[in-house]
């Protein structure tokens, strides 16, 4: 591996050169995946600084959404043509929270990812969807249990320094955000073969050189397993009621020299993605730093991680995309390059959910832009 910075490096020609390498790879074509946002719970093990998803357990909003809830937000998407049902939930609160423990004794569960796996089976199985689990750090146990009822995994990596563990840092009092737990379920997914979705939040307390070191420690996990298929540069976002409530925002170019950087240091194949309802008036800035992906955009649900940012329109990023001189495409959950070889990469019990919904060239069949 090569040692990276880029911090000095004049950012318009940074941008420059990670766009041509996105071209060469990725050619003029942005992605994005229509999806419903799943938020199974916000109970969580984890006090994360940044974070308004997850509710402490006084508060009657802190919950377990039921099986019934579950469907009728996945059908509601089927109606409105999005394919992925992107699962998102707190991490392990049944080992921190009695309300956890009761809630899932309640629907007949004894963790939290059991009952996550029956629910990515219950979704799949009613409209066809295909769940994506985000359901943080995992054994390879746990995530080989859901390999057979989900497309894609992920995780954010977010950041592999252990200073930020530290009191009054982001990640203090967050057992799960350590980095040697993240980094161990990133090679385990690899070794399990399991398309993945990773990335890094900027804005966190992170110095430059930490940023760059988590990024060149994600280039290095995909070398040896090849099964990251996105990494995602997402940008903090302050909002009121959090510890980092008063922390700075990342201003837009500092997102710029980081998509760039990422672009150039991670392997072309993988996808990098950015999301643009965190920069709504500026995120098509995104594509000239190199992006060639806008992640999971959903005409059905809010951003339940950060609610008081709504998804652009997808016809609004469908004229975005193409007033820098690109077309807009819809993806799957899982990327083209492993449908090419499912041996390795597609569970056999989700061969046939998947296949249903691509088309010859691994996009799918039915594409919706509007």
């Amino acid at each position: 591996m090569h040692s990276f910075d880029f911090s000095g490096e004049d950012l318009a020609t940074l941008m420059s050169r990670s766009a041509a390498r996105r071209d060469a790879a990725w050619g003029r074509m942005v992605t994005y995946s229509r999806k419903v946002f799943i938020p199974l719970t916000n109970l969580c093990l984890d006090k994360c600084g940044y974070c308004v998803f997850a509710r402490p357990p006084e508060e009657e909003a802190a919950r377990y959404m039921t099986p019934e809830e579950v469907l009728a937000v996945a059908e509601r998407g089927r109606t409105l043509g999005c394919k992925e049902a992107l699962f998102s939930l707190g991490e392990r609160p049944e080992l921190r929270h009695a309300k956890a423990r009761e809630s899932l004794a309640r629907l007949g569960y004894e963790t939290t990812i059991a009952y996550l796996r029956a629910m990515c089976a219950l979704v799949l199985e009613k409209t066809g969807l295909l769940p994506h689990a985000n359901p943080g750090a995992l054994s390879e146990s746990e995530l080989r249990s859901l390999m057979p009822v989900a497309g894609s995994m992920g995780m954010m990596l977010e950041n592999i320094s252990e200073r930020l563990m530290e009191p009054g840092q982001a990640h203090f009092q967050c057992p799960d955000k350590h980095p040697v737990r993240r980094i161990a379920t990133l090679e385990a997914a690899g070794r399990l073969k399991i398309p993945f979705t990773t990335g890094i939040l900027i804005g966190i307390g992170e110095t430059w050189e930490e940023r760059i070191a988590t990024l060149e420690a994600i280039a290095r996990i995909h070398h040896e397993f090849g099964h990251i298929q996105e990494v995602i540069v997402q940008n903090f976002r302050a909002k009121p009621g959090i510890r980092a409530e008063s922390w700075p925002e990342p201003p837009l170019d500092d997102m710029l020299r980081t998509i760039a950087a990422a672009r150039l240091i991670l392997p072309d194949e993988v996808s990098i993605q950015a999301p643009p309802n965190l920069m709504p008036d500026e995120y098509g800035r995104y594509i000239d730093a190199g992006l060639n992906d806008w992640g999971g955009v959903s005409p059905a649900t809010a951003d339940h991680i950060n609610p008081e940012r709504a998804w652009p329109k997808i016809a609004e990023l469908a004229d975005v995309t193409a007033g820098r001189g690109f077309q807009l495409a819809e993806r799957l959950t899982i990327y083209p390059r492993y449908l090419g070889d499912p041996d390795r990469f597609v569970a056999e019990e989700m061969r046939g959910p998947i296949f249903r919904l691509a088309g010859a060239d691994g996009l799918p069949a039915e594409q919706r832009l509007s």
